[in-house]
């Protein structure tokens, strides 16, 4: 089933013609949750249209812990790195839930046919790598529990749900992947999530989270 674009992704920004070209290209396909879409390291140039579901980007360290590099939903691109300068995979994707994509095998093609697009994929890898410039100040500059904040605030934004109680954050992340995302042990973000719970900012569950206080989390995000 597809789902409608998460705002700022890839697919938003194509007109209705260069998307129908770039489906025309590929073929659908479908994940099951914890299924490994791209495996770091590998050696592959097809892309990812996703259509429905999230998924995590995780790279690996030397010691074998994992570190949560972005979370992406419908209309997100994925493997485009490897698919243009044919080097090995930069990070493992996985479905955090069950996905839906469109695999395009020769995406260079399809760029090299609607020179617009390769414009706008510029932009996009430029905005990550901003993104990513911001994460390392981020660590630098927040402590556990302000770089949690932000994590949180970014998740209601964009999977929030309005509830009785605040915004509603179904949560595809164990404690042990969201640690991975803020650069933390799960033992400090524990620790993190229980200090917010205790400020009253939110409610937490299994996989899930209730902002009761958006804005008093934004501002510990600071």
């Amino acid at each position: 089933m597809t789902s409608s674009p998460e705002p700022g992704e890839f697919i938003t920004s194509l007109t209705s013609d260069e998307v129908a070209a770039l489906y025309a290209a590929g073929r659908p396909r479908r994940w099951d949750r914890g299924a490994t879409m791209f495996t770091e390291g590998d050696a592959s140039d097809w892309v990812v249209v996703l259509t429905s579901g999230r998924v995590k980007v995780s790279s690996h360290t030397a010691i074998g812990s994992e570190v949560v590099l972005a979370i992406r939903g419908p209309g997100a691109l994925l493997g485009e790195f490897a698919a243009i300068d044919g080097l090995p995979r930069s990070a493992t994707i996985t479905a955090l839930e069950p996905v839906e994509g469109v695999t395009v095998r020769d995406f260079p093609a399809y760029l090299r046919e609607h020179g617009r697009v390769a414009v706008l994929l510029m932009r996009m890898v430029i905005g990550k790598m901003r993104d990513s410039d911001r994460k390392r100040i981020e660590y630098g500059a927040f402590d556990t529990a302000g770089r949690v904040a932000t994590r949180l605030v970014e998740l209601a934004e964009r999977y929030g749900e309005p509830t009785n109680g605040g915004v509603r954050v179904t949560l595809p992340l164990s404690q042990d992947e969201l640690a991975g995302w803020t650069g933390a042990s799960r033992e400090a973000v524990s620790k993190a999530l229980r200090s917010l719970r205790d400020r009253g900012l939110i409610e937490t569950g299994r996989r899930r989270v209730i902002i009761h206080d958006l804005e008093g989390l934004r501002r510990r995000a600071r």
